[in-house]
């Protein structure tokens, strides 16, 4: 399963260029495990960061994409707005809604 993390990670690192992505995948292929042994320590921290990273940058689309269906703070503080005046929430709760909705 390693082996499948370090070759992920070599495929979507940017900043190594082709001949050096290929070298180590050779590596990986012929000597497995000592190859996994030396990415992981000369590489391993970089490949903690750029997960982090794609799992950031994934975590932004999905929230512009949720927030476009949606309709934004607007369309949130508008269904606040409208359980106020229904009676189904209290002035303090809208109050609340809203400053959630106009942080977000």
């Amino acid at each position: 399963m390693t082996l499948f993390f370090i070759m992920s990670d070599l495929v979507r690192d940017r900043k190594l260029h082709g001949w050096v992505k290929a070298l180590w995948l050779v590596f990986i292929i012929f000597l497995p495990f000592l190859t996994a042994l030396v990415y992981l320590i000369v590489r391993g921290g970089g490949m903690g960061e750029r997960a982090t990273k794609r799992a950031d940058d994934t975590r932004e689309v999905t929230t512009a994409y949720i927030r476009g269906v949606t309709g934004g703070a607007a369309a949130d503080i508008a269904q606040a707005k409208q359980l106020l005046d229904d009676g189904a929430s209290t002035a303090e709760e809208y109050a609340i809604l809203k400053q959630k909705a106009l942080q977000s």
